[in-house]
Parts: C-alpha cells; sequence; structure tokens
C-alpha cells in the first residue's frame, strides 16, 4: 500500500507531487529546497536553506513513521560550486553518524532566490538494524 504524505506546502498542489511517497518501509522525499514554512520567505544564506530543508525532510519522514536516522541515500542538488562549503557545514553533522549514500550534483535552480534542494530515501527501522 502507498501512502502519501502532504507538509502543506501550497507547491505540492500547484506542481502535483507529494513531499513523501511511502511505499512499504521505504520512504521517498522529494526533492525540498530551503523555504522557510514558519516565515514563508527563502533565506539569503545556502547553509541556512540546507537546514530548513533538512528540517521539512525530518518532518515528512516522521510523519512516514521514519526518521533522519533511517536515510540510506540522499542527493543534493546544488545551485554554485561556491555553495558547497557551506552545504558540508550544515548538513555534515545531520548525516556524519548515519552515513547514507550521497550524491551532489551542481545544477541550475527553477528560482533564483533558491540555492539547494536535497531529496532523501529512507528505509523504515534502518537505523535500529
Amino acid at each position: 500500500m502507498v501512502k502519501r504524505i502532504s507538509t502543506g506546502s501550497p507547491f505540492e498542489a500547484t506542481f502535483g507531487y507529494s513531499r513523501a511517497v511511502v511505499d512499504g518501509d521505504r520512504v521517498h522525499v522529494s526533492g525540498t529546497t530551503g523555504y522557510d514554512y514558519a516565515t514563508m520567505t527563502m533565506p539569503e544564506s545556502v547553509g541556512e536553506q540546507a537546514a530548513n530543508a533538512l528540517k521539512t525532510i525530518e518532518k515528512a519522514l516522521n510523519q512516514a513513521g521514519a526518521d533522519i536516522k533511517d536515510v540510506v541515500r540522499v542527493t543534493y542538488y546544488v545551485g554554485d560550486r561556491s555553495y558547497v562549503d557551506e552545504v558540508v557545514k550544515a548538513v555534515g553533522p545531520v548525516f556524519s553518524d548515519i552515513r547514507p549514500a550521497a550524491t551532489m550534483l551542481l545544477v541550475g535552480m527553477i528560482e533564483e532566490a533558491m540555492k539547494i534542494e536535497i531529496e532523501v530515501d529512507a528505509r523504515i527501522g534502518a537505523h535500529q538494524s
């Protein structure tokens, strides 16, 4: 059975996607930008954007019955090579003990204010294995 998770973002309805999809014990979280839903703003700093994206991802994982520690794969889409060090500082502490498979790509973003997008795949209970 497939379960769809929504964070209530207006972008989910507009673009026609789910924040996450649960398929058995697998959770696939859509690419997530650094938008701050509490203030409805996009921070300037790529580090803050990465931190916000991870908060949104963690919320979706929790709704799916998973934890950030259950992440088995992460993909980073970064808008500029100069952002890499700041991204690593923001995400390293979160994933340093989890050590998921990871890929980082330099890409063009759909909006100028967006500097990073992060997507993850998780397996419910993976951190307990």
